[in-house]
C-alpha cells in the first residue's frame, strides 16, 4: 500500500509544494510545528533513511539543504533544525523546521494556518530558491 507521500508525489492528495525534481520533493508540513515546517523526500518510497543508496541519500541531503536556505531567508528564525524520525510515516522524510527556542524541535508542539498563509509561505520560499 502506497505512502501518503506517494500519493502525494502521485498528486492523489494536495500539497503545498515548495520544490520538486525528478528525485525529490519538498512540501509543507500541514501539521507544522512551527511556520514554515517543511518535509524533504525522495520521491520514490523508501521506509528507512539508512536503507537509501548512498547517492540517492546524499542527493536528498543536498535538496533539503538548498530548501533549507530558501527558509531560513523567508520565514524569520534563529535557525532550521533537522530531523529525520520516520515512524508515522513508513517513506523517508526530512523535516526542516524553523527554529526560535528547542520547543519548535518537540513534535507536541504545533501551530495553526489557514489556506492562505500556508499559500504565501510557499510563494515567499520558492521566491528564494
Amino acid at each position: 500500500m502506497s505512502s501518503i507521500f506517494t500519493k502525494i508525489v502521485n498528486g492523489e492528495i494536495p500539497a503545498y509544494k515548495i520544490a520538486e525534481d525528478d528525485r525529490y520533493l519538498a512540501f509543507l508540513d500541514v501539521n507544522p510545528n512551527a511556520k514554515g515546517h517543511t518535509l524533504c523526500i525522495p520521491k520514490q518510497e523508501i521506509n528507512k533513511i539508512f536503507d537509501m543508496e548512498e547517492d540517492h541519500y546524499l542527493g536528498l541531503m543536498q535538496f533539503a539543504r538548498k530548501v533549507a536556505k530558501a527558509i531560513e531567508k523567508a520565514v524569520p528564525c534563529k535557525r532550521i533544525g533537522v530531523a529525520v524520525v520516520g515512524l508515522e510515516v513508513p517513506h523517508v522524510h526530512v523535516h526542516l523546521i524553523p527554529l526560535h527556542d528547542m520547543d519548535d524541535m518537540r513534535f507536541q508542539r504545533k501551530v495553526t494556518l489557514t489556506k492562505v498563509e500556508f499559500e504565501t509561505l510557499v510563494q515567499q520560499i520558492q521566491e528564494q530558491l
